[in-house]
């Protein structure tokens, strides 16, 4: 069961990796979303528009905006998830009184 564990770890770290080393190495990487195409629009029908909010974090690349929307998403689907099952168990597992 230990070594379960372990290995559960260290892939947890590998997968880790896997994600942010190239985050890291490529800083100038071209990605874009839509809220770039929406500022592109703004832009075209208003061209003296000018932003009322700035980001607080600039992320290095496109990338790093896409991976946090996508973890933010994993996260939100694993919490939803936790939330069903253990409603599922606890009414499947309750003793009546």
């Amino acid at each position: 069961m230990k070594n379960k564990g372990l290995l559960v770890i260290i892939l947890l770290l590998v997968c880790g990796l896997i994600a942010v080393i190239p985050l890291a190495v490529i800083s100038d990487s071209e990605f874009g979303g839509a809220d770039g195409q929406a500022e592109e629009v703004i832009l075209e029908i208003a061209p003296d528009y000018e932003p009322w909010a700035e980001s607080i974090l600039e992320p290095p690349g496109g990338e790093t905006e896409s991976l946090l929307f996508s973890l933010q998403a994993a996260l939100g689907a694993g919490i939803i998830g936790l939330g069903f099952g253990y409603f599922i168990a606890r009414s499947k597992y309750h003793k009546e009184v």
